[in-house]
Order: structure tokens, then C-alpha cells, then sequence
């Protein structure tokens, strides 16, 4: 059973959902951060929009909460088209596809979050429709089965995924720009910070925005997610501003500390360290003892970690380095 967490990568309900929508920028100059990306796209878009031609395919790809979601629809706004969501697991068949792509008029963007998780019949229905902007099935089974030609407008497949390794070639090389997503810089977390405070109508100062982006974990998503929780503390104590020891005391309750590991992070670490003495240990053996399945560790928490230094991969499986091993306070292993 997965564990509650206050950087959960998923909406908790649908008005936190909204709230989410609330928050997202809607043009590249709003969107806080990625800055090299930001500047590579925005000629994209502009050649795009002279030429009066669909944008290339975009694939977008790192780890969940960096805002893929929300580059897709300032993609769409900036080049002045409608966007069509959808997701993955939801094309079953290619049926479902053609469904999509018939709404679509020319330029506009269809935005497939999850792509990595297209099933293979659908995905090789597709790469004729990114190629060549046409789609045959075959109707019919048997002696009547036929094929139906179906012409389609020049449109922008944008594609988001965690795990770009899973995509096949074929796929992969169907995209013409590829933009990979890293995690934020501690200060443009903290201008997100105060841009979603004034967003919510709450006042926060910058030294508090300074705390809750220091403990972000590099990603917007979890920036936001934490305003709100200190939002509440600050709400219930009739405090109208949140101010820096306000932020830490409703953080800490939060059990996020200031390297932005919560309580699961550091039970995993904790773990490898008193069982496995500090590693190296399987991903499967991991995942089973925190009892999460393996593509949650491996999506969520893991890059994080190993962006942070505090877990390594090796070929026998995962280690602990010496800074988590301080970070927790914990005696470094001795050696024979």
C-alpha cells in the first residue's frame, strides 16, 4: 500500500487539481525557470508561426511535478491553438486514436502525457500520423476486412514522459525536438513561490518563500503543494503573513527537512542502512521493504535521491554515500 506523502507527484482530489490548473503560467514569459529550453522553444514556436506550419513534434521528459504538463499548454497558447489531452493508458486501440486525432484542426496540439505507456499496436498507428499526417487501419475481418485511408490536418504531437528510456526508437525518433526537463534552481523555486502566493491572495515573505523552495526537492510541483500546507498552518494560527518561522515550524510538523527528504525518503535510507548495512541492495528489495512498487521508486523517489547524492547505482544495485549518512546523523560504515 503506497504511503500518503506531502510531495505525492499525484492530485490528492479534484479541487486540488484546480488549484494546480490555477497556478500554471500561460505563456513562456510567466514560466519561471528552464530558461535555456524556454529560449530554444520560443524560436521554435516563432520559425513555426512565420512559416504558417505546425509545430515539430515535441517530446517532453524528467521527472514528475517539473511542469511538462504546463510547457505543453504554453506551447499551445503560444502558437494560438486549441490543445487536446489525453494520456496513454487511455488509447486502448487504434480506434480510440483515429477518435482523437479527427478532432484535431490544422496546427493544433495533441498533448499525450504517460506516452512511454501507449500500447505497441497503437503507437505503430501512429508513427504514419506524425510522418505523413494520415492514418489506415483495416476495417472488417476476415475476406471483407479492408483498409480506410484517413487523411489528417498537420497538427503537434507533444508527448510527456518519466521514463523517456522506455520509449521505443521508432517513437523516439518521430519527435523533432527534444526537451529534457531538470530540476529548478533553489531561486527560481522561490520566485514560483512568491508568484503562486500573490496567485492565492496570500502574503508571504521572502524570506519564508526562501524556506519553502529550499525544501521543494527542485520541483514547482512540490513548491506549490507546500505554500498551500503552510498556507493552512498560517490560516489556523490567524497569522496573516507568512513569515520564515512560521513557514519552518508548519515544514517541520510537515516532517519535510531542509534537504527536502520527508519521511519516506528517509525511512528508505534508514532502511538500506540498518538492514543492508548501506547496500548495495535490489530496486525489488527496496520497493517491497517501504511497500511501494518498483516504478514508483524508481520514478519518484529514486531521482531525487541520486540527484542529491544521497543514494548511488552500481551493477549490484543501489548504495547509501557517506552524505546521507550525515545528513541523518548516522555513523559511516566501518571498513575491513
Amino acid at each position: 500500500m503506497a504511503t500518503d506523502r506531502i510531495i505525492n507527484s499525484e492530485s490528492e482530489n479534484e479541487q486540488e487539481a484546480d488549484n494546480e490548473k490555477s497556478l500554471r503560467p500561460k505563456f513562456l514569459k510567466e514560466y519561471i525557470g528552464q530558461a535555456a529550453l524556454k529560449q530554444e522553444l520560443s524560436v521554435y514556436i516563432k520559425a513555426a508561426k512565420q512559416r504558417e506550419e505546425a509545430l515539430d513534434h515535441v517530446l517532453l521528459y524528467g521527472p514528475p511535478g517539473l511542469g511538462k504538463t504546463t510547457l505543453a499548454f504554453v506551447i499551445a497558447n503560444e502558437l494560438q491553438v486549441n490543445i487536446r489531452t489525453t494520456s496513454g493508458p487511455a488509447i486502448e486501440k487504434s480506434g480510440d486514436l483515429l477518435s482523437v486525432l479527427n478532432d484535431l484542426q490544422p496546427g493544433d496540439v495533441l498533448f499525450i502525457d504517460e506516452i512511454h505507456r501507449l500500447p505497441r499496436v497503437v503507437e505503430e498507428t501512429l508513427y504514419s500520423a506524425m510522418e505523413d499526417f494520415f492514418v489506415d487501419i483495416i476495417v472488417g475481418q476476415g475476406p471483407t476486412a479492408h483498409p480506410i485511408h484517413f487523411p489528417l490536418p498537420p497538427f503537434t504531437l507533444i508527448g510527456a514522459t518519466t521514463r523517456a528510456g522506455l520509449l521505443s526508437a521508432p517513437l523516439r525518433d518521430r519527435f523533432g525536438i527534444l526537451a529534457s526537463l531538470n530540476y529548478y534552481e533553489e531561486s527560481d523555486l522561490q520566485d514560483i513561490v512568491q508568484r503562486s502566493a500573490t496567485v492565492l491572495h496570500t502574503k508571504v515573505t521572502e524570506s519564508a518563500a526562501q524556506e519553502i523552495a529550499l525544501r521543494s526537492r527542485g520541483t514547482p510541483r512540490v513548491a506549490n503543494r507546500l505554500l498551500k500546507r503552510v498556507r493552512d498552518f498560517a490560516e489556523v494560527a490567524q497569522q496573516t503573513t507568512i513569515d520564515r518561522d512560521l513557514a519552518k515550524q508548519a515544514l517541520d510538523q510537515l516532517q519535510v527537512d531542509q534537504a527536502g527528504l520527508d519521511q519516506v525518503d528517509r525511512r528508505l535510507l534508514t532502511m538500506m542502512i540498518d538492514l543492508y548495512e548501506g547496500g548495495p541492495v535490489g530496486l525489488k528489495t527496496i520497493a517491497a521493504n517501504i511497500g511501494e512498487d518498483v516504478e514508483t521508486v524508481e520514478t519518484m523517489y529514486e531521482p531525487f535521491l541520486l540527484q542529491q547524492g544521497f543514494l548511488k547505482r552500481t551493477s549490484r544495485g543501489r548504495m547509501v554515500t557517506k552524505k546521507a549518512y550525515t545528513h541523518l546523523h548516522r555513523a559511516l560504515p566501518t571498513t575491513d
